[in-house]
Parts: C-alpha cells; structure tokens; sequence
C-alpha cells in the first residue's frame, strides 16, 4: 500500500520497508538488521548476471556494474552499520551520509548499462535467444533499482535536513496529494525546452482532465510525483521529435493532446500525438533494451541531454507504471500518430509492489531451450517487391 505516514519523532532510521508481496509504507526502524540484507541485490544481480553468456559479463560496462564491485561495495558499507548504535546522532548522521554516497554511486547505472549492450552488439551482434535473456535480466535489474532508489530516497529526504519548499507537504518523495497535471505540465514545459533545443520550435500542450470521483475538482492522488514525470517525460520527448521530424521545416505542428482521467480503480493518462505512427510488428521493439531509432548517443558528460539515446525511455518507464500495479501501453495508426497510455492504480491500498523474486523459476528461464513454434511465423521485415521480376 502507497502510504504516506509522518513519524511522530525523530528516529533513527525510517525505511520504506520492501519485502515482496508486502504493502509499501513508511515505517519507523530502529536499526537494520543483517538478515535483512543478506539476499541483497548484489547477490541477485550476481546470480542472474552469471546466467548470461559469458561474453556479456567481460564487457567493460557491464562487468563494472553488474559482476558486483558497485553494489559489493555498497551492501559492504550499509553493513557497516549493523552493530552500531540507532540511538546515537552521529550514526544517524553517518548513516544517511552513506546512503547519500551510493545513490550517487548508482546514478549512472543505466547509460553504463546500456553502453554494455551497445558494446555487445557490436562485438558479438544479436541473437533472439540472447536478446530473449538480456530483456528478461534488465526488467528485473531496472526493476530492483527503482525500488533500491525509492528506498534510499525517502531516507535521505526525511532525515537529510532538508525539505522541498516548492512540494512542503510532501512526505520524502511521496506527494499525499498529488496534483497530476502540476506534474504533467512541468514534465511537458521541460521536453518542449530540448525541442527547442533540437528542433528551434516544439509542438503546443492541450491538457483536460476528467475527474469522475469528483466532478470539477483537480485530480490528485497518493503517488511518488517523480516516477510520473520520468513516465511523461519521455513519451513527451518521444511524441514530439515523432511530430517535429514529420513535419520538418513546417510553420506549425499539430498540438500533443494529453487527458487525464480518474475513475474508481484506475488513473489513466494518455498521451496522443500526430507524429506518423509506428507499423505493428515495431511496438513490441520499441520496449526492447536492444532496439532504438536514435543515432547512438555521445557519452559526453558535457554535453546537454539529448532528446532520444540509447532507446531506455520506455522499457524503463513501463517499469516506472508496472512498480506500483500500474502499465504502460502504445496504441499506434501507422500514418497518423500514437497514442501512449499509462494506467495507475487510483487507489493507494492497491499499489503494492511488485518485485522480482531469484527462485527456481528464474533459473529456469536462463535455461529453457526455446523450440521452434507451433504456428507458421512470417517474415518480420516487409518483402521488397522490387526484387521479384514480374510475370
């Protein structure tokens, strides 16, 4: 359950407590115990990574993230604090310092990721089988991060000493009332600045909201206002180069049409744009880690972000939705546009997380061997007609 709870004193440590198939809320702790962190994302990551070919793990991106050094050194530093005392300030000061450190240690977890997959590629080329592995180690992987991040975020924001002066009321990173169109127009305004960037103009914003649980009011929610705008953000950036890119050196572009709308289970934000649409058979690539359209990005910290890189904008922001019981789903017209939508559970006592498990099933799945199918499979590339002499 999404849960917003103040503590009623400080204490030392407050988790978002995570254990699978358990309700998500804030919690006092006192300390942390060893048990707790034994199966710890290391270990997995570990486990799974090794799963894989060879030959992906000796890559040097890869091999820095996933064969252990980051989050061995970051599990070894969180255990450093085992038999310390919770009581004592400087150990609650200590302690957050050190969350602090490896979040920002794991910040650039994902562009190291995506270079790996990029250099494997490259090295070895694709593989269905392989490619089939790799989808199912980076959701779980990603998926384990977001909920790592949430963790770690929401210590550091309720103990860091700080509080967010635009958002006084939120509870860490959790916002009791969630404004969603606060969050969608400032996702909007900082895509439309990249096109800008990009492109020297940006198609324009129309926005309605639909609130069927009370009629006339804003719709707000229980929600963490930062996995919603990751989510929006890319299908804006998406959506617009799609427009921008159609329509060239045009004086206007057609408007992104955006609705919100709350209901009795579910929120539902679609995103609706005149960018020329996606053929069938390229939906499902467009949520694969191997697949972009963008020219491969440059890894150039100096560099301002761009407005499409390695092809990481969906799949992770599907997990974004999928975390807390939610989805994301693309509903495109080839020749027309795309409409993206994302579904939130619109009651917080639903939104329980969901988290991948290391079990026998997920061995399993490294070791299945993939048999021919039982229906006739076209070709996944349209026949070039051109080739075929006429009669």
């Amino acid at each position: 359950m999404l849960t917003a709870i103040k503590p009623k004193k400080r204490v030392p440590f407050v988790y978002l407590f995570i254990k699978q198939q358990s309700q998500l809320e804030v919690r006092q702790y006192k300390t942390c115990k060893h048990e707790d962190f034994k199966v710890s994302e290391e270990q997995r990551v570990h486990r799974e990574g090794h799963r894989l070919l060879f030959q992906i793990l000796t890559l040097p991106s890869i091999n820095e993230a996933v064969s252990g050094f980051w989050y061995m050194q970051s599990l070894q530093e969180i255990l450093e604090f085992k038999d310390k005392n919770a009581d004592d300030e400087k150990v609650t000061y200590d302690f957050t310092d050190a969350v602090i450190n490896i979040r920002n240690r794991h910040n650039d977890v994902i562009p190291t990721m995506a270079q790996g997959v990029v250099e494997y590629k490259e090295a070895y080329g694709t593989d269905p089988i392989v490619s089939q592995n790799v989808q199912y180690f980076l959701d779980r992987f990603y998926m384990s991060r977001i909920s790592i991040r949430m963790l770690l975020n929401q210590h550091t924001l309720l103990f860091g000493g700080k509080v967010n002066p635009a958002h006084p009321k939120q509870i860490g990173s959790i916002d009791p009332h969630c404004r969603v169109s606060e969050v969608i127009r400032d996702a909007y305004e900082n895509a439309r600045n990249l096109c800008d960037r990009y492109y020297m103009n940006s198609p324009e914003l129309v926005l309605e909201e639909f609130n069927a649980k009370e009629k006339g009011k804003p719709v707000t929610m229980v929600y963490v206002p930062s996995h919603l705008y990751h989510m929006v953000f890319e299908l804006y950036k998406n959506a617009m180069r799609a427009t921008m890119e159609l329509y060239g050196d045009a004086m206007e572009y057609p408007s992104i049409h955006t609705q919100v709308a709350l209901g009795s289970e579910d929120l539902t934000v679609k995103v609706s744009d005149r960018g020329g649409g996606v053929p069938l058979r390229k939906i499902d690539r467009l949520f694969t880690y191997t697949y972009s359209t963008a020219p491969r990005p440059s890894i150039d910290g100096s560099r301002a972000a761009p407005l499409a890189g390695y092809g990481y904008g969906l799949p992770i922001s599907r997990l974004y939705a999928r975390y807390f019981q939610g989805d994301l789903k693309l509903y495109s017209m080839e020749g027309y546009g795309t409409d993206a939508v994302i579904y939130i559970r619109a009651l917080s006592t639903e939104s329980i997380e969901r988290l991948p498990v290391y079990n026998k099933s997920a061995w399993k799945h490294y070791n299945t061997i993939h048999e021919a199918d039982d229906w006739c499979v076209p070709s996944k590339e349209p026949k070039d007609m051109t080739t075929f002499r006429s009669l």
